[in-house]
């Protein structure tokens, strides 16, 4: 028996709302057919008020074996770092925070908020909202760089706005079978197995990508969405074109572009009008070219694909 105990911090509960869609495995296989015991969730605890502050005690005071602490959102810590925004339980939801980590064997941070702050960590950031090992880019976070779980692992992060359910139920199944040891994290404590390669890996537009045939509308089917809507799927590290959402799509392969939710730097757009869904450039070259390949060889490559781009690559490969 694994167990698990969920809480929220500065949130907008999409990625509950996620983790309650997953279908390989889903919430209720985790607890049917993989041991896992849901200590507490905000959204499926029955217990309310001194019941939950009860359990949350005796994971704190070693009485209840703390597993896996899953967080949802950012550690809240206005006004001037008392945490008094967020209170949960009688207390600053932070101090919760920082007891439940240091119990428990396993930290999980899901979604964009937990890992590095996310949205509401853009400055101004009036909530002084931050993630739990990470702000932004940047290592530490609330509970410092230096951070480790019971079991000797740093926060584990899966990131999304939201994360994808599976991303999510896979990674507990695998802590919830003694797997921890074949969890390999980067640089950013994201397990490998989601975010090696990129979001493009996969994309049903890779061959207009190739022959720099672009779309200028949302919605479109032809047409890559890099050149002039500002997808990020070069540059993010995400499998949402390998493990489709809902088994079905991705945002690219609905006509949107990817907005990068999987990186430290969302959102990475300084948000000024004009440049959310917009691929900066200077004299004609994007500012940023995908990753291994410089500035001048993206510009020989693409300028002969698009003098051979045949016509077939223009059309709309859809029919029905």
């Amino acid at each position: 028996m694994t167990n698990v105990l969920w809480l929220q911090g500065g949130a907008c509960s999409g990625n509950t709302m996620s983790f309650l869609n997953a279908e390989e495995p889903s919430a209720v296989d985790l607890v049917t057919d993989f041991g896992v015991n849901v200590l507490w969730h905000p959204s499926l605890g029955l217990e309310l008020g001194d019941q939950v502050t009860s359990i949350l005690d005796a994971c704190v005071r070693g009485e209840t074996n703390l597993d896996v602490f899953v967080f949802e959102g950012t550690v809240i810590q206005a006004p001037g770092g008392t945490g008094s925004w967020n209170r949960f339980c009688g207390r600053p939801m932070m101090d919760w925070v920082k007891e439940l980590a240091g119990a428990a064997e396993f930290v999980v941070a899901i979604g964009d908020c937990a890992t590095w702050g996310g949205i509401p960590a853009v400055p101004p950031n009036p909530s002084e909202s931050t993630g739990l090992q990470f702000h932004k880019k940047r290592a530490g976070g609330f509970l410092g760089a230096g951070f480790r779980s019971r079991s000797g692992l740093p926060v584990i992060n899966i990131p999304g706005c939201p994360a994808h359910p599976d991303w999510i139920t896979q990674i507990i199944v695998a802590l919830a079978t003694g797997r921890a040891g074949d969890l390999a994290l980067d640089e950013y404590h994201r397990p490998r197995t989601f975010f090696t390669t990129f979001t493009q890996t996969g994309c049903t537009r890779n061959m207009h990508f190739a022959y720099k045939v672009s779309t200028s509308e949302f919605g479109q089917r032809k047409g890559c969405l890099f050149y002039d809507l500002g997808c990020r799927g070069p540059f993010t590290r995400s499998p949402c074109n390998r493990i489709l959402w809902n088994r079905v799509s991705s945002k690219t392969r609905a006509g949107m572009p990817c907005i990068g939710c999987t990186e430290p730097e969302f959102p990475h757009h300084d948000l000024a009008p004009g440049t959310v869904f917009a691929t900066p450039t200077t004299l004609g070259l994007p500012n940023e070219v995908p990753p291994g390949m410089t500035k001048r060889g993206y510009l020989t490559v693409t300028a002969a694909a698009k003098g051979v781009a045949p016509d077939w690559a223009k059309e709309d490969m859809f029919v029905v």
